[in-house]
């Protein structure tokens, strides 16, 4: 593992450094670690037991939900990935570091991308999960992303080449974005935004440019609030209360659901202390109806999330969702310092510093056991990946998206000067990561069989409800 590239060069970091200095300190990197080295990865001998590690990080989730993260993760190699986060996290731990460091989203797979609804209603593509997010070395979203569309598209039945074209074309867009944003200034880089309906007319097929621009104008079109209250909502008496479906959706029960009943008002509070005061003006013009605890992803399944119906006094609802901060799977395998030690902080700064726009309700809070929360809207005009639909050819462009993606992420807290330099113009540093992407997607199969062989031994519970 490389030595981290500061001390004598530290100068050449600054911003007041040309972009041509710092295009050169990138290219310098390469003597220390060449690009051809990201292609490596063979697993330690002292690897530690991917089950184990799904263990761990099950360890204080709620127990008689355990049940359904196994059922989730056991559906394909590719749902495996989604809740392995922790275990990827340690294998890059093990892999060639150029020692650059900035905001990573942390659980960086192709899931983990779509469209949403800015705060000034306009749709965007961008990541959309930061629960993971932590500061780190940059090539390591690079290489989650590139992996996840080779196991995607082993799992659509793609040919190998094919997916590792899908890795390529992740690595490649993310290297000719990152130079595009190096030209730029550090504000109109903060500005910059992926349009959804630009990305979706780029397309060349008819059928699939159709199809998304049909979803796209009905999230446009989308009342969420106001729908999910008929949907998801009944009558008692004159209050509104969350429908249970369980075991996905439902009341808290018991002792602990007495307590968390008890401390929702509390929490919300604190809550609404973290947004800013225009938003605590609109917020303050509804009150907390009710709370339900509500099943999620693949990765949080386990964890404390639910979401809460808040009602003016005129009778308009939202719906809030909550998930509980754990610590990032990032933590514990870099060197690089998180600066919040409040979990729901952490993903809410890391969120607004890599999306172009965030969700306007966003903030975090805790209750008085010792569980960080983020809280923010339950859907606002969303537009995720239909992966079972897509061609070769959709899924192509599909990695170039997420590619760029991540570029503007990235080039948000990163040097995008240096990172350019670093990768050049050439496709060495893309042929690396597709050749890793196979890598590691065959190391991921291997790890999907032994989780397999674990519930058939009965060290891992699952469910037939999933």
């Amino acid at each position: 593992m490389a030595e981290k590239f500061t001390d004598d060069n530290e100068n050449l970091l600054d911003p007041a450094t040309s972009k041509a200095a710092r295009f050169d300190t990138g290219v310098a990197i390469r003597k220390i670690v060449p690009r051809s080295t990201h292609q490596e990865w063979t697993p330690p001998e002292n690897r530690e037991d991917p089950v184990e590690i799904l263990i761990k990080t099950s360890i204080g989730r709620i127990e008689n939900l355990l049940p359904i993260r196994y059922s989730r993760m056991m559906e394909s190699p590719f749902a495996f990935y989604r809740g392995a986060a922790a275990i990827m996290a340690a294998d890059l731990a093990n892999t060639p570091n150029t020692g650059i460091d900035l905001q990573l989203c942390g659980d960086c797979h192709l899931m983990n991308f779509g469209g949403f609804a800015t705060p000034e209603r306009k749709l965007v593509f961008d990541i959309n999960d930061f629960d993971e997010t932590h500061p780190g070395p940059w090539e390591w979203d690079v290489k989650r992303l590139a992996a996840s569309f080779v196991i995607a598209g082993r799992w659509r039945k793609f040919t190998n080449k094919v997916c590792k074209e899908f890795a390529w074309n992740v690595a490649d867009s993310y290297k000719r974005h990152m130079l595009e944003y190096s030209k730029l200034s550090a504000l109109q880089i903060w500005y910059a935004d992926i349009d959804l309906a630009e990305l979706i007319e780029r397309g060349d097929d008819e059928e699939i440019k159709s199809f998304q621009q049909k979803r796209v104008k009905k999230a446009a079109e989308y009342t969420a609030h106001e729908k999910e209250f008929a949907k998801m909502t009944y009558q008692e008496g004159s209050r509104a209360r969350i429908k249970d479906d369980p075991p996905l959706i439902y009341h808290p029960t018991g002792e602990d659901g007495k307590r968390i009943l008890r401390e929702a008002g509390i929490i919300h509070t604190r809550y609404l202390e973290t947004l800013s005061d225009e938003k605590k003006v609109l917020l303050s013009r509804y009150s907390l109806h009710d709370l339900a605890i509500k099943v999620v992803g693949v990765g949080s399944v386990g964890t404390l999330c639910g979401i809460s119906l808040l009602m003016s006094a005129t009778g308009e609802p939202i719906f809030l969702q909550f998930k509980e901060a754990r610590q990032s799977v990032l933590e514990p395998n870099v060197k690089a310092k998180g600066k919040y030690s409040h979990q729901g902080e952490r993903i809410v700064r890391g969120q607004k510093l890599m999306q172009s726009a965030s969700d306007m309700f966003l903030g975090w809070t805790n209750d008085d056991q010792g569980k960080f929360f983020y809280i923010r809207q339950l859907r606002d005009a969303k537009v995720k990946p239909v992966l079972e639909i897509m061609k070769a050819k959709n899924m192509a462009d599909y990695a170039k998206a997420c590619g760029w993606a991540l570029a503007r992420a990235h080039a948000r807290t990163g040097d995008p000067s240096v990172l350019s330099g670093y990768m050049g113009k050439s496709n060495e540093f893309a042929n690396a990561i597709s050749r890793f992407s196979i890598s590691y997607a065959s190391q991921n199969d291997s790890d999907y069989n032994r989780m397999l062989e674990a519930i058939k031994e009965g060290r891992l519970p699952i469910s037939t409800e999933v």
